[in-house]
């Protein structure tokens, strides 16, 4: 064996922790036509291939376009439990025994699908890797910049009976022309939530 092969075998042995994953960023387009044809949705994409060909992007935005189009297939409990143990079966291959991932609600609220309904789903999804696969995870509850701060305490109000489950917050997606000086420390939570 090489000494290059040799690195990479030990690298690959080694136990690994992923500390930021946005849930819905690892959706592979074998899966993203799974759902959509499970729940009947279109999405701009005729095949596998060319989803992986729009994965060659040159900025955020052209992710995001790719992004927001998987998430559209994402309905249904079941949907989002299925997502959170994909990309775990593919992070245990690569030795990740822990993981800690993002996930945007409001890209699903906004078109109606419940928070409940979310959460619940990535719940089940990261109870199942623990079980089956040995992968510890967090959840970390993110809100989008381009929509308004209201918009972000009425997800945060949402989120009141799953507090327990989140390891933290952040806030994500289009960055140009979104900045986040209202989303600071010196903007305190209105005196409606507590």
């Amino acid at each position: 064996m090489t000494p290059s092969a040799d690195l990479d075998a030990y690298i690959a042995g080694l136990p690994k922790a992923e500390l930021h994953l946005h849930i819905e960023g690892s959706l592979e387009p074998e899966l993203m036509f799974e759902l959509a044809r499970r729940n009947g949705v279109a999405i701009p994409y005729d095949s596998v291939e060319a989803v992986r060909a729009a994965y060659d992007f040159s900025n955020l935005q052209d992710f995001l376009d790719i992004y927001y189009a998987g998430a559209a297939v994402l309905l249904t409990r079941q949907d989002f439990e299925d997502l959170a143990f994909a990309y775990f079966q593919r992070a245990a291959a690569d030795n990740v025994r822990h993981a800690e991932i993002f996930f945007d609600p409001q890209t699903h609220t906004d078109r109606g699908v419940p928070f409940g309904l979310v959460v619940e789903g990535l719940i089940a999804g990261m109870d199942r890797a623990k079980a089956e696969l040995g992968v510890s995870s967090g959840l970390i509850l993110s809100f989008l910049r381009h929509l308004t701060e209201e918009e972000a305490f009425a997800t945060l109000d949402a989120a009141k009976p799953y507090l327990h489950h989140f390891i933290g917050v952040g806030l994500d997606s289009s960055e140009v022309g979104h900045p986040h000086p209202s989303f600071s420390a010196s903007s305190p939570p209105p005196a409606t939530w507590a």
